[in-house]
């Protein structure tokens, strides 16, 4: 597949990042990007998943950090859940008489959301990006994976960030897809797929609620002790089950971060450089440690 014959840009030592979800503070991996090359460590796939999904296309796109932070800011705003669904509303109160589909239920208007994505990513290609880009999303019917490593980019985000009950599902390839965290919340799974050694992962637990004082908030609640769980849960499995190296970069924020706290994307980026300088004498040695055990290996072809 034409992503998978790209070519690194750098010589050198290289590792796959996996983005899981976490909203606004998946910026935080625009840092743990900028530390790695600053340590001369290239990036040969990029795996996103969720509000992860964006920062992968970003850093996949090989935008310096400074432009990847401008597009944050303009992408990521409150606003694009404000303007309510109504006719989603009503066929959730009254079924019979107003029906009900799967493909357009979402109690918050999707249309700026839309809209932001095709301004951020225009027309580009997940296949055409200059670092292999792999976003990851959820297949309704089953609750299966599904890795998407083709088509226009803006379209594989909003799949992958099709927050159940917020936003509607997204139909690609026939399947209904919705948001990436509900099969994995940080799918190292994937880079284990294509032959990755080693693998940082840049993962975040979900905020809990302060306060329930709203349906909605009771069902980011239990969203987020579903989606907490399932990620201690699919990082042990992996942790046993593989043989792939991979380095947990979890960044510590003494802020509280809510999901739109756009402002605090400097604030966060650095957080992510900061956990991720703490772990790259001990990548580095990993690094050296794989290349003396075993060659380089190509990557099965794939007909996905």
């Amino acid at each position: 597949m034409k992503a998978d014959a790209r070519a690194p840009r750098d010589e050198g030592p290289r590792v796959s990042l996996v983005i899981g979800s976490g909203s606004v503070k998946c910026a935080a991996a625009i840092g743990v990007a900028q530390v790695l090359e600053e340590a001369g460590i290239g990036i040969d796939r990029v795996v996103g998943c969720s509000a992860g999904a964006i920062f992968a296309a970003l850093i996949a796109q090989r935008l310096d950090p400074e432009r990847a932070r401008e597009m944050t800011v303009q992408l990521w705003t409150k606003d694009l859940t404000a303007k309510r669904n109504t006719r989603a509303l009503l066929s959730v109160l009254a079924p019979k008489i107003f029906g009900f589909s799967l493909n357009r239920f979402g109690l918050r208007d999707d249309q700026k959301l839309r809209q932001r994505l095709r301004d951020a990513f225009g027309d580009l290609r997940i296949e055409d990006t200059p670092i292999p880009l792999h976003i990851t999303a959820t297949d309704f019917a089953d609750g299966e994976l599904i890795e998407l490593r083709s088509g226009p980019v803006a379209r594989a985000i909003r799949a992958s960030v099709a927050i159940p009950f917020a936003f509607s599902p997204v139909q690609i390839d026939g399947r209904q897809l919705v948001d990436g965290y509900l099969s994995d919340p940080l799918p190292i799974s994937v880079a284990m797929k294509h032959g990755a050694r080693v693998i940082v992962a840049v993962g975040f637990e979900s905020p809990v609620q302060e306060h329930i004082g709203s349906a909605g908030r009771f069902a980011f609640q239990l969203s987020s002790i579903m989606s907490n769980n399932l990620l201690r849960a699919r990082f042990s499995f992996h942790s046993v089950a593989h043989h792939s190296e991979v380095i947990t970069i979890i960044p510590e924020f003494e802020q509280r971060i809510r999901l739109f706290d756009t402002e605090k994307v400097p604030y966060i980026i650095e957080a992510g450089a900061e956990a991720a300088r703490a772990q790259i004498d001990y990548l580095r040695r990993l690094l050296a440690a794989d290349v003396q055990r075993s060659p380089t290996t190509q990557e099965p072809a794939s007909s996905t």
